[in-house]
């Protein structure tokens, strides 16, 4: 969930997708600035976190990047319970790992947490003569699903950065903080027990 305090917000962020997509590049982009030509698989989930200052506070992202390969696919809602936003990532010179992203967005909308921030990420834009998917492709399905689209290039960085911003202006700034003070609407009691039952987990 993302909570709020002081115009301080804390995001789970989560990262998706197939395996050699790039997830684990963007973030290490991202968050120290590094390209590794060679990454290592990432084995169950990696964890990181980032600040980001965005308009007139700070996002703080607790990002959770999720191994690719078919074996860990059953520990990813672990990672995505309770996650505020997430990047599905797939590579654009390979249809397979967009057709797979297609299946994690199907995942995240049927059991994701129903305000969640989407981003469908194209990475490897920097391999534009290997392209299999054309970003018009991807643009007609992300608008279709409310995802909102962007290329990226780890190895260049092109984006990289961006999509994170705008993930961070995307999210809900008045979610309250874990029902803080226990209150309670008087006079909307029918409201009452939906919301005691959705922010319980």
């Amino acid at each position: 969930m993302a909570t709020i305090g002081n115009n301080n917000l804390n995001a789970k962020l989560v990262l998706l997708g197939d395996m050699g997509a790039g997830k684990s590049s963007l973030v290490l982009r991202f968050v120290k600035g590094q390209f590794l030509e060679f990454q290592e698989s990432t084995i169950g989930a990696a964890f990181f976190s980032q600040t980001l200052a965005v308009n007139d506070a700070t996002v703080k992202f607790e990002i959770w990047d999720t191994a690719g390969q078919e074996r860990y696919h059953s520990l990813a809602p672990m990672y995505y319970r309770g996650a505020a936003a997430a990047i599905i990532v797939y590579d654009i010179t390979s249809t397979e790992s967009f057709t797979r992203a297609k299946k994690w967005v199907q995942e995240l909308q049927k059991q994701g947490n129903p305000n969640m921030v989407m981003a469908l990420a194209g990475n490897k834009a920097d391999l534009e003569e290997k392209r299999k998917v054309t970003a018009e492709e991807a643009r007609v399905y992300a608008e279709e699903n409310g995802l909102f689209f962007m290329e990226t290039s780890a190895k260049t960085a092109i984006n990289v950065n961006d999509i994170f911003y705008e993930i961070a202006k995307k999210l809900p700034r008045a979610q309250p903080a874990q029902n803080p003070t226990g209150m309670v609407l008087a006079d909307r009691p029918a409201e009452r027990s939906q919301a005691a039952s959705c922010c319980s987990s």
